[in-house]
This record gives structure tokens, sequence and C-alpha cells, in this order.
């Protein structure tokens, strides 16, 4: 089932992080789940998951955010795509994924875009099967030095 995340998915949530980004440091602070309440009682950012059975297989990070150009139609940004390592090959990032944009495009959103750091050619050709060009824009990233 595609939903939207809820209190009870943190930990779930989480979990799948720590594969995206196994050398993250586990955060003791509370921070985290601090950044996971502000993201819930948000209305422009939209954290989805992928529920099989109670199970948090899949997750996505949807941020809708206003514009002044393009008649003043928002445009989303797509954030930390992950489905459950075990369950990967069974369509279910493609679900995910139809399902996050399917609410960018209901949010009124002219463009949904993404970035990606990896370098594997599967997953460049699971978001081109998405639906996702990567001639139609030039990313650029800047990181605090």
């Amino acid at each position: 089932m595609f939903r939207e995340a809820g209190p009870d998915d943190f930990e779930q949530i989480i979990g799948l992080y720590r594969q995206l980004n196994p050398d993250d440091p586990v955060l003791e602070d509370g921070s985290d789940a601090a950044a996971f309440q502000q993201i819930l009682g948000s209305p422009a950012l939209r954290l989805f998951v992928l529920d099989l059975d109670g199970v948090v297989v899949a997750t996505t990070y949807l941020n809708v955010i206003p514009n002044l150009t393009r008649s003043a139609s928002p445009y989303a940004v797509i954030e930390n795509v992950v489905v459950e390592e075990s369950r990967r090959g069974a369509g279910l990032g493609r679900q995910i994924m139809a399902g996050t944009l399917q609410a960018a495009w209901d949010a009124g959103c002219y463009k949904a875009m993404l970035m990606t750091g990896s370098r594997n050619p599967a997953t460049h050709a699971f978001y081109r099967a998405c639906g996702f060009s990567p001639d139609a824009k030039t990313a650029y990233l800047a990181r605090p030095s």
C-alpha cells in the first residue's frame, strides 16, 4: 500500500536510510526524530512509504516548492528514494515512484526533479524507466566547506 508516512514509521524509515547511506552517523540527540516530526507537520513536505503487511519496504520524500514562474505552478524535488535491499528488482521502486509522481502532479507541479549520486547504470535505467530524463537539465551541487 502506497501511503504517507505516519509517526509510527520513523524507525523503519531510518532503517531504510541506513541502507541508502550506511556511513551516516547514528544520531543519539534526537535531531533525526525532530526533523521527522517537522516533515510530517509540513504540508509542502511529503514523506511516502510503500507498506506491505505493516512492513515499510520503500520510501520517497517529495518536496513541493512554491514558484513565481510557470504561471506560479510549484515544482517538486524528490529525495531519498530507497527500496529495502532484499526486495529490489520486484517492481516496488516503480510502484512508489509512480505514487510519488502522481502526488506531485496532483499538487499542480509542472515538473519533478531528482538527483542521484549513484554511478550504477541500473539506477539510471530505473529513473529513466520512471519517466525522468537525464538530458533535460544540468545539475550542480555545492556543499559547505
